[in-house]
């Protein structure tokens, strides 16, 4: 299902990613090597070429689902496979933008502002429960739609950062549950988009937009978000040229990952 949207995003809420890319990283060395010595003694025993399933790898991502109250089902198994094959961080294609400008007060950068163009997004909203609960589903929900489980039947490949559209009271102190989770396709996936066999993933085109950002580290609780929203938002001029309740959470990490590397961004809306 493909939209044409005039903002970014169909959802609002917050979250951190608990099941990413990035916790991928975190599976032991002999985990992986199980799975490439299982597949090599299936192509021996002239199998049928299907990948055999990695019991521990699979039982690793269901035992941090049970952490989060999120059951990881049996037929994640693939994704997740195809996931670690492909988790080396050249294979990860950067979200492209035009750096505009920026401040800086001594070492410390107050915000940088960026273009981003035109672009299609697979979008999945969530409204769990809890903003865990949410982005653990709607990551999940991506990761079927990028390994294989779309029209053209391929491995799409990894874009970073991951995106989270959420929304806050009027006085940016409280996140609303729903939000919005987003991945940017690739390149070479813009103009001739693969379908998502999965109906609650959208295809959306972003408009071309200006955003301001500014990065943090750790890991993305509510707390921190809230927090690093109204310190971006002191430090820009003409604050009625901003949404007031709608923000982005770019993540480049897992919190699994020491100290990870997140922006918040505003969108400018003159």
């Amino acid at each position: 299902m493909e939209r044409q949207r005039g903002s970014f995003g169909s959802g609002t809420g917050a979250g951190r990613v608990l099941l990413s890319l990035e916790d991928l990283d975190s599976v032991a060395e002999e985990e992986e090597e199980s799975l490439d010595l299982a597949g090599a003694a299936a192509a021996d025993e002239g199998g049928n070429g299907e990948e055999p399933v990695d019991e521990g790898l699979l039982a690793y991502w269901q035992n941090i689902g049970r952490m989060h109250q999120v059951d990881v089902p049996r037929g994640m198994a693939e994704p997740i496979q195809q996931m670690t094959r492909h988790n080396q961080s050249q294979d990860r294609e950067m979200i492209p933008f035009t750096p505009i400008d920026h401040e800086k007060r001594a070492d410390e950068l107050l915000y940088e502002k960026r273009q981003y163009e035109k672009a299609k997004w697979a979008c999945v909203t969530q409204n769990q429960s809890s903003y865990e609960q949410s982005t653990c589903l709607g990551f999940m929900k991506l990761m079927k739609y990028i390994c294989h489980q779309n029209s053209s039947g391929l491995f799409l490949g990894m874009t970073v950062p991951i995106v989270t559209i959420v929304h806050t009271n009027q006085t940016r102190t409280e996140l609303r549950p729903e939000l919005t989770m987003a991945y940017y396709l690739p390149t070479q996936f813009q103009d001739q988009t693969p379908q998502p066999f999965d109906a609650e993933v959208a295809i959306e085109e972003w408009p071309a937009h200006i955003i301001y950002t500014r990065p943090f580290n750790g890991n993305a609780t509510e707390e921190l978000i809230l927090q690093e929203i109204n310190q971006l938002a002191v430090h820009l001029d003409s604050p009625e040229w901003f949404p007031q309740d709608t923000f982005i959470v770019a993540g480049y990490n897992s919190p699994a990952t020491p100290n990870p590397h997140n922006e918040i961004w505003i969108i400018h809306s003159p």
